[in-house]
């Protein structure tokens, strides 16, 4: 019988930075990244489970011990919304910030990431919504006023972050929790 691939059904395994038949399954880490670019092949969405260092030659990811257990008070304390980033620019003098104008519905926040040596081009998240933490007090970095956080996956782990962001589109300023 030929190989599925040489009948159309899925792309050569050449295509693939990983070969599902030569993964050890119970040692697989999710590659959240890898998954996204080979969401629509089927043959190389089996990379999602390919463990770490056989994918595009990056290193392992260590996990990191869960932390201590807090009170569910103090997780209430935090205001976690949906904003949707409206414009995405460059802050001079900075090698990692850009500064997002971000729509939360009944108002607009100018909020800084340091995402400028993560993406090739940080405007292609115009138009994206994302998880904003609102209630931390105004920070300055490198000259400017930050009136928030972007949550993202994957920075403390070394890995490139992705935003988090809802399943769907929801109203701008919804709350997460």
């Amino acid at each position: 019988m030929a190989p599925a691939s040489s009948l159309g059904f899925w792309p050569a395994p050449e295509r693939c930075t990983y070969h599902p038949i030569a993964a050890s399954w119970a040692q697989a880490d999710v590659h959240f990244l890898q998954f996204l670019s080979a969401a629509y092949d089927p043959w190389c969405l089996m990379q999602y489970n390919a463990p770490a260092h056989t994918m595009g030659g990056r290193t392992r990811m260590e996990r990191a011990p869960v932390k201590p257990p807090i009170a569910v008070a103090d997780l209430r304390k935090i205001d976690i919304r949906v904003g949707t980033i409206q414009s995405v620019e460059d802050v001079p003098g900075s090698k990692k910030l850009v500064s997002l104008r971000v729509d939360f519905g009944d108002h607009q926040r100018t909020i800084l990431a340091g995402m400028k040596q993560e993406r090739e081009d940080p405007t292609e998240i115009v138009g994206r919504q994302a998880l904003f933490v609102v209630n931390l007090p105004p920070r300055t970095m490198a000259g400017y006023v930050s009136e928030g956080m972007l949550f993202d996956i994957g920075y403390e782990d070394g890995i490139r972050p992705v935003l988090a962001t809802p399943e769907e589109s929801v109203p701008d300023g919804s709350r997460a929790g």
